[in-house]
This record gives structure tokens, sequence and C-alpha cells, in this order.
């Protein structure tokens, strides 16, 4: 080839090459499709479907909060219901609780009055003879007196053992009053206040047996007999009251106690025994309460008869 045809050659390769690197500046300096968009959207705003598409999420934005307010307000009114219906519930149950404790009080005041029945005292906080009843002296009571019989006297309320009945619903018989020092004693009259007979004879019991010294060991040891008495057990009547006899003959108790003895042992079958112990009554005890020695003559009466 010669020079000339060389020097032709090289300019078309040079050219081609110019033409090629033109090319590819200019593909380089192309912006791509996207970036067009987004040029053309910053200059027209936004299209129809971007503007919907925000409403859409905007409203659903809204649905939900109005959602959460309304359950945050309906959760409100619940609990203002349950706070009302909880306030009327308290309410209701101190009501409940009153009536109960008052139901209760007034319970406790029958059964105390119908053990003092039984065991022929009083019920009067007044009275130093009395069975301590808890608020029998207070404001009014809706207590409803023992039944009574035809005659107008207290109605027994057990049936009568032997040819004696109940114990004798007359006078009562003497009670001191147990002081702020002989707890035990206040324990056991108590349990006799509720007509826990054989709680308070046990704890009578015990009050004797721990002090017998004590001014309070007569009493203790009488009303042993007297609960014994109630309960029939005419045996266990009759020691008690023997030993207040024995033990005890010059306390206020060995006049109600000699009375006691003598329908003990009546009751108990041994008729000549106990009327021995009716007669000697007012020669033992001269002393004795008009009441006590009208008993003692009445039982010997209505018992007695044909002995001698």
């Amino acid at each position: 080839m010669t020079k000339a045809g060389w020097l032709g050659s090289g300019s078309l390769i040079l050219c081609a090459l110019f033409l090629a690197n033109g090319a590819l500046g200019a593909a380089a300096v192309k912006p791509p499709a996207t970036q067009q968009r987004v040029q053309l959207a910053d200059l027209f705003g936004e299209s129809d479907e971007e503007k919907a598409a925000r409403a859409q999420k905007e409203q659903n934005q809204d649905d939900a909060i109005n959602g959460l307010n309304a359950k945050v307000r309906d959760l409100e009114d619940t609990i203002r219901n349950l706070t009302g219906q909880n306030e009327a519930l308290t309410h209701r149950v101190q009501e409940l609780d009153e009536k109960i404790d008052r139901q209760k009080k007034d319970f406790e005041y029958r059964l105390c009055a119908m053990t003092a029945q039984q065991l022929g005292a009083g019920t009067g906080q007044n009275d130093a003879n009395a069975v301590p009843c808890p608020g029998g002296g207070g404001g009014p009571s809706s207590f409803n007196p023992p039944p009574q019989g035809n005659d107008g006297s207290p109605q027994q309320l057990a049936p009568p053992p032997g040819v004696l009945g109940t114990l004798p619903s007359g006078a009562p018989p003497q009670l001191v009053a147990p002081p702020s020092t002989q707890p035990e004693f206040s324990n056991a009259m108590n349990l006799l206040a509720k007509a826990r007979y054989d709680e308070a004879r046990a704890a009578f019991r015990n009050f004797a047996d721990g002090h017998p010294k004590d001014d309070l060991a007569p009493q203790a040891i009488y009303w042993i007999g007297d609960i014994a008495y109630v309960q029939r057990d005419y045996p266990g009547a009759t020691r008690a009251f023997a030993e207040v006899i024995k033990k005890y003959p010059t306390s206020s108790r060995a006049p109600d106690s000699m009375l006691k003895l003598g329908q003990a042992l009546i009751a108990s079958g041994q008729k000549k025994e106990g009327c021995t112990a009716l007669a000697a009554l007012p020669a033992k005890y001269p002393h004795a309460t008009a009441a006590v020695l009208a008993q003692g003559s009445e039982a010997r009466k209505a018992a007695c008869r044909g002995i001698s």
C-alpha cells in the first residue's frame, strides 16, 4: 500500500473514533427517565393519582384516630358506670353489715335473756343479781320477751324435769357482779350469758379450783350446780350445791344452794333426802331471803306430801 493509502485509512479510523466518542459522551450526559419524571413533577406538581393516594392515606389516618377517640370515650363511660355501680354496692354492703351486726346483737341478747330465765336470774344492767346480757340496757332493742303462759307468768323453756319443773322463775338468786380483777370469772359469766353451758361450766370449775379462797368461789360453784340442773345432770348439780354448803356455809349462796340441793335430790329420784334438805332450810338459814324460804316451802308442799 502506498503512503497516500495509509494516510487515507488513518483518517477514516480517526473519524470513526471521534464519532464513537461523541456518541458515548452524549449517552453519558443524557439523564435517566426517572430523573426526568422527578424534575417534571417538581415543575408541574402532583399528579391526580398521587393526590388521590395521599388523600386516601390521610383519610385512613383520620379514621383510625377517630376510632381510637371513640374507644377512649367508650372506656371512660364504662369506667364511670362501673364506679357508680361500685359505690352503690359498697353502700349496700355497709347497710347489710350494719343490719347483720344489729341482728347479731339482738340474737345474743335474746339468747342471754332466755338463759337468764332458765337459770332464774334477771338481765337488767343495774341489777347486781342479773346475768350480764350485752346490749340489754342500751338503746331500744327488737328483743321480744319470752312467751308467757295463760296466767301471765314466763313460760319455761325446757320440759319439766321430774316433778319440780325447771329452775324457779321467782326472785332471782343473788349474783355478785364479777370485778375487773377477776377476768376468769367474767369470762365464765360471758360464756353463761351466751348459753355455752359446757364451756361455762368448765370455766367456773377452773376458777373455783384455782381460787378456792376468792369471794367469788362459792358463786362459781353455785353456777356449776345451776348449769348442771338445767342440763338435767342432777347428780352433778347435787355435788355442786353440797360443795357450796360444805365449803362456804356462811356465803350468800349457801341458802340458795340448800334450796337447789333439795330440788336436785328430788329430781334425781332421792325424794326423801330432798325433802329433808328442804325441811332443814328455814332452821339452817333463818336469815335467808323471803323468796328463798317461800320457794323452799312451796317445793316441799308440792313434792313432800306424806313424807315425814
